[in-house]
């Protein structure tokens, strides 16, 4: 099997930053870490989390006389968004209450930023790797379509945007 390899796949490198294992996407855990009037780590549950990024927006700058070439210069981070999709749960849970109180209210009030951990767990159920989407508060709700014609869960999603994702190690 080897032989039919590239040499960079086989090498002592790609062999060291390669698990023998890949972690399974859907053990993970969701927690809110300072959310208002929840007493501690409030721990959700999610059906999908996306929007884990981090990025640099450009600015493109030709060259001067040469037509060739377009010089990417950096500006500022991208906006992010963490999207979280789950079935409709009760609307009294802190994390509800939070979200109404920031949508429903405008900026009558300063919004309370909350950070957002998830995990990611290996199939021992140990701790993997972890993500923490530093200053989020919600942007958008929003439920998905009543459809008679389909036998599926009703889906809410809440999208939070967020200032810094960091990865401790």
């Amino acid at each position: 099997m080897t032989g039919s390899l590239p040499a960079w796949m086989v090498g002592p490198s790609f062999a060291a930053e390669t698990p023998a294992e890949m972690p399974v996407a859907f053990a993970f855990k969701v927690e809110f870490l300072n959310l208002p009037a929840s007493g501690g780590p409030l721990q959700c549950a999610f059906r999908e989390v996306s929007g884990m990024e981090q990025g640099l927006e450009t600015e493109d700058l030709p060259e001067g006389g040469e037509n060739r070439y377009v010089h990417q210069l950096p500006t500022r981070a991208r906006p992010r968004r963490l999207v979280l999709k789950r079935g409709l749960v009760e609307r009294g849970s802190a994390l509800m209450t939070w979200c109404a109180q920031v949508l429903q209210n405008g900026l009558e009030q300063l919004v309370p930023m909350v950070d957002v951990k998830v995990q990611l767990f290996a199939a021992d159920g140990s701790p993997l790797l972890t993500w923490v989407c530093q200053g989020a508060y919600p942007v958008r709700w929003t439920i998905d379509a009543f459809e008679s014609s389909k036998n599926e869960a009703a889906i809410e999603e809440i999208e939070l945007a967020y200032r810094n994702l960091t990865s401790p190690p």
